[in-house]
């Protein structure tokens, strides 16, 4: 009578080894999906990372970094322009903006050291929206910068540093203009010397 007893048990202890088995099969087959979902999620983010790019590493041809003009996106208004087919609007840090306020430079004073303003520059487009004729913008392609430090600027009127940093919007990527040197904008600013070499003024608003 024990044999029988015997045989149930070593049919039991199979099949418990079985369900062992099966297991951790399963739980191999598990290990293995979560670390090719993982890997292919870290491989993911590394393609991501590459493919975005952090604007404000970029230096221009004479040193003046992008990341000078950090924030940009969020400054004050100046003012406003268009040339031919390219829409225009200028922007400053608070320092210049302070100044502005104060009177400069129609006061007949300069614009402090640490002011910095912003051209932003788009192509212009009809719009299909509003029912009246007007130009909006349509595709960004450039940041024009200037900013104030004589002692890094000493040989550019009145201390100012220019540089240009073009967009490309079929890469998302900005990139220096090759040709913006520190003193790029000596030329066409001399006409507006007794403005501290600034075109805009702030404008009424």
């Amino acid at each position: 009578m024990q044999r029988p007893a015997s045989g149930m048990g070593l049919m039991i202890a199979i099949q418990n080894k079985e369900v062992m088995q099966v297991k951790i099969r399963l739980i191999a087959a598990t290990l293995v999906l979560v670390v090719s979902l993982s890997v292919s999620a870290l491989l993911s983010m590394g393609v991501a990372a590459q493919d975005a790019q952090d604007k404000y590493s970029l230096i221009s041809p004479d040193g003046i970094a992008f990341s000078d003009f950090r924030g940009y996106e969020d400054w004050p208004v100046v003012s406003s322009a268009r040339q031919d087919e390219i829409l225009k609007v200028i922007v400053a840090n608070s320092t210049m903006i302070k100044a502005y306020k104060a009177g400069v430079p129609g006061n007949g004073q300069p614009f402090p050291e640490g002011s910095m303003i912003v051209k932003l520059q788009w192509k212009q487009k009809k719009s299909t929206e509003a029912q009246f004729a007007v130009d909006v913008p349509d595709v960004f392609t450039q940041a024009f910068v200037m900013e104030k430090d004589s002692t890094r600027f000493p040989k550019s009127n009145g201390g100012w540093g220019y540089a240009v940093f073009n967009y490309d919007a079929a890469t998302n990527k900005f990139s220096p203009d090759a040709q913006s040197h520190s003193d790029c904008g000596n030329t066409c600013h001399t006409a507006v010397k007794q403005k501290d070499y600034i075109f805009h003024p702030y404008e009424k608003r």
